[in-house]
């Protein structure tokens, strides 16, 4: 007996599961703190259903990154093509992809999806030599930034990036990055670790003419790995579920925060955001297991 054949869908048509699809641009990292890895937690964490391009690899541990190595721009290019000729994507994230060819290369495809809100991280590049920093961020403004709708970044990062030439005795503000952002064609420009006073940091979404929402949080103890790429990746997964802007980056920002609060050392180095909180037993759980029958190690590593 043969069973009736399994019709095809049609165009557009999507069995139950998540709504959104969001495709990402990153390089792996084995440490699970940042890269690809950071974004494809967050994504399903936050309810989408993450398309991962890899771009490159790091080799790095939880403290720092001692290197990376880029996959060339046809591999990067043919990863994207095969996927976007088969999904429907409603939102595409972009982190640090190693190489101007594969910005290049990304550009080009965010082009024929230009209806496609498309974000892109700038994460800290401090650990590259300067002239590999310096011909990165040249590409990523000259080709990414005019297909970008959200750009975010520590406000560190983006000063030095955007107004290498600041001169003023007070610090650009997140309106003057965005205001940087925008000449080469950005439309909003998410600024974070804005330092205030009594250990507070500010992060603020901005266009080039109004501040949109900012948002202050208490400054935590402890040194983060992969804080950026959780918030970026969670506010593309947002937007491609169709949450207005102000609201995703709120949401995104309060999912952020529960992360860092819930944050483990599982090494020897930083700490790295617990992008999967919400699935740790509560404190009734966590007894109820200990009288259970099975024997559950505690965490000891929780931050």
């Amino acid at each position: 007996m043969t069973g009736s054949p399994i019709p095809d869908p049609e165009p557009g048509e999507r069995d139950d599961g998540p709504a959104a699809c969001v495709m990402v641009f990153n390089a792996n990292d084995p440490s699970g703190a940042a890269g690809i890895t950071a974004d494809l937690m967050t994504i399903a964490s936050v309810g989408a259903h993450a398309l991962p391009v890899m771009t490159g690899a790091y080799v790095r541990d939880t403290a720092e990154v001692h290197d990376h190595f880029a996959l060339d721009d046809e591999a990067v290019t043919e990863q994207a093509r095969a996927i976007l000729e088969d999904v429907p994507v409603q939102a595409i994230k972009v982190g640090f992809v190693g190489s101007p060819e594969n910005l290049s290369a990304i550009a080009e495809l965010a082009s024929d999806y230009a209806e496609v809100p498309l974000l892109t991280y700038m994460p800290d590049l401090s650990w590259w030599r300067e002239d590999q920093i310096d011909s990165y961020q040249d590409a990523c403004s000259e080709l990414l930034l005019p297909q970008t709708t959200v750009l975010v970044g520590n406000h560190s990062t983006l000063s030095r990036w955007l107004l290498p030439d600041w001169s003023a005795e007070r610090g650009p503000s997140a309106r003057d990055i965005a205001r940087a952002a925008n000449e080469f064609g950005v439309a909003y420009t998410l600024v974070t670790g804005i330092p205030l006073p009594d250990q507070f940091i500010e992060n603020s979404l901005c266009s080039p003419t109004a501040t949109l929402c900012s948002h202050k949080f208490e400054r935590f103890e402890a040194v983060f790995t992969g804080a950026g790429e959780t918030l970026s990746a969670a506010v593309t997964a947002l937007i491609a579920s169709e949450t207005e802007l102000t609201e995703a980056v709120a949401e995104g920002l309060s999912y952020l925060d529960r992360c860092l609060d819930s944050g483990f050392r599982p090494g020897m180095g930083n700490v790295i955001p617990d992008r999967l909180f919400w699935a740790q037993p509560e404190d009734d759980d966590e007894e109820e297991a200990q009288e259970s029958s099975f024997e559950i190690a505690p965490n000891d590593t929780r931050h």
